[in-house]
């Protein structure tokens, strides 16, 4: 599976691509798990060069039965400018949240930065 991702000009909030356009959460992007479509999306995306900076796809891995970006560096970016949970997207909470902070695999920190479990 894999997202499409890049970063609004305007103000440089992290972005995902949905039916055309970008949306500011991860949970509703649209998810790629055919590599035309995936492709044609990303073909698109740089179409609206005046919108973002260089949209490109990413991995996603499941967990629990829901999707988040493979690696860590992803799911900083996706979950908001902090970790906190009172700051940036993550405030907004929800399964979507879970599914960020709780995923296996290779993106698992050992650095400071650490996802908050709750």
């Amino acid at each position: 599976m894999k997202a499409l991702t890049g970063n609004r000009l305007t103000d440089g909030e992290v972005v995902f691509w949905k039916a055309g356009a970008w949306v500011a959460r991860f949970a509703d992007a649209d998810l790629f798990d055919d590599a035309a479509a995936a492709e044609a999306a990303e073909a698109e995306a740089k179409t609206q060069r005046t919108v973002v900076v260089d949209p490109y796809l990413i991995d996603l891995v499941e967990s629990s039965g829901l999707w988040a970006p493979l690696s860590f560096r992803e799911r900083v970016r996706a979950l908001g400018p902090t970790n906190h949970p009172h700051h940036g997207k993550q405030a907004e909470g929800g399964s979507a949240i879970e599914a960020l902070q709780n995923a296996a695999g290779a993106a698992r920190s050992s650095g400071r930065v650490k996802l908050i479990k709750r």
